[in-house]
């Protein structure tokens, strides 16, 4: 069964830090701080592009990671970070 993005959510391009260069954010993007290419409708606009950072590229759906809500899907992804980042 596959997990699919839940609509306005956009978790992913929030939450998790970015350690590498992105179009416009040369130094990554820090924990928390929203991606500049997250659009109105908090999908990423660099969807498909050459230039998407690899962990957007690599990043999956879960429902373990995405939550019930966007809520618990920005929550579930910080204390990946947390976890990991340390």
């Amino acid at each position: 069964m596959t997990f699919e993005c839940r609509q306005y959510c956009g978790a992913c391009c929030i939450a998790p830090s970015i350690m590498t260069s992105i179009p416009g954010m040369p130094a990554g993007k820090p924990a928390g701080v929203r991606c500049i290419h997250l659009n109105k409708d908090y999908r990423c606009d660099l969807f498909g592009k050459p230039e998407r950072p690899l962990l957007c590229e690599n990043f999956q759906a879960e429902a373990d990671l995405c939550g019930a809500n966007r809520e618990q899907a920005l929550a579930l992804i910080h204390l990946l970070e947390q976890a990991t980042v340390s």
